[in-house]
């Protein structure tokens, strides 16, 4: 079967937002008049989702369950969905249901109109606490200002996707995704839309405060040298004081200043080198872990059931 869209939903524990995902992108999709499925990856559930997936694929044809082995995390699960997606035109939406199925209308007229990338674009969010707020609106800035790729402000992984696109994004097996960020680097016409994100329905976050620090490390190390170019200008910093205090001690002790007499200076000084040192290593470290995790080369998931394959399939069905 030729499928034009392809909707991908990553699933971790969204029991009670199944059947109501499922109605909602069936009643968008039909009216859009063209083939269409909807890609489930479940990512280690463990409160009967799984279960519900499966019933549902054997309710509708037009569901295809990727089931892992274990929690691979949102981005890896995403992945998943686009390894397995046959559409032209592929959107990625969460199960929440925070992102309006609706909204995916407004995305494929913008796809029709030669946009290759279509994201959407958050004018306001029901139902956040001010924190939550706070701390992703200092995420998406930080993430504009210091990464190599400008990646539009407000922007989760809302989008829709052309094939040409997704083709380059599942030839990218790096381990520490940031698709968001991966689709922008491609480039190709990318426009956004606006719309308003709605409260969850139902179930919990699944991107607690540290799941978000997580991502922004990955998002700052995969598009970015700045944490390193940090760790050099604290170097700089370090050694401009020490030639700066040189020649200034030299002349408080010739004039006989008691000032810098005693251990204190000297420990301070010695803690705020160390301190710069223990840093600039452990950023260091951060990029060579992501060295030494993609040299081991391992597959990016493992999956218990994946959707057979069938002869016009243009991906490869491979736990890659």
């Amino acid at each position: 079967m030729s499928v034009t869209y392809s909707i991908i939903a990553p699933i971790y524990n969204e029991f009670e937002n199944i059947p109501n995902l499922y109605k909602r992108v069936r009643d968008v999709m039909d009216s859009a008049n063209e083939p269409w499925e909807l890609v489930l990856v479940d990512d280690g559930s463990s409160d009967g989702s799984t279960e519900r997936i499966r019933e549902l694929a054997q309710q509708h044809k037009n569901v295809r369950p990727v089931i892992f082995a274990r929690n691979f995390g949102h981005q890896i699960a995403v992945t998943a969905g686009l390894d397995y997606a046959r559409g032209k035109a592929i959107v990625i939406i969460d199960a929440d249901l925070q992102d309006p199925p609706e909204v995916i209308l407004e995305l494929i007229e913008k796809w029709k109109e030669g946009y290759e990338v279509v994201y959407a674009v958050r004018s306001e969010r029901e139902g956040e606490s001010w924190f939550k707020l706070l701390t992703a609106s200092l995420f998406y800035r930080l993430i504009y200002r210091i990464t190599d790729v400008k990646i539009p402000l407000d922007t989760g992984d809302f989008r829709l996707l052309d094939r040409k696109i997704v083709n380059v994004m599942n030839s990218m097996r790096e381990k520490h995704r940031f698709l968001r960020g991966m689709s922008s680097w491609i480039g190709f016409k990318q426009i956004g839309v606006q719309y308003k994100r709605a409260a969850r329905t139902a179930g919990v976050t699944k991107y607690p405060l540290k799941k978000m620090l997580k991502l922004a490390l990955n998002a700052i190390t995969g598009f970015s040298y700045f944490p390193l170019q940090v760790a050099t200008y604290f170097g700089f910093f370090s050694a401009g004081l020490a030639i700066l205090a040189i020649p200034i001690v030299a002349a408080l002790r010739l004039a006989g200043s008691q000032f810098f007499e005693g251990q204190t200076t000297t420990l301070i000084s010695v803690l705020f080198l160390g301190g710069v040192q223990l840093i600039s290593l452990g950023i260091l470290g951060e990029y060579i872990g992501r060295i030494y995790d993609e040299v081991k080369g391992r597959p990016l998931y493992v999956a218990r059931d994946v959707p057979a394959a069938e002869e016009d399939d243009s991906v490869r069905h491979s736990a890659q």
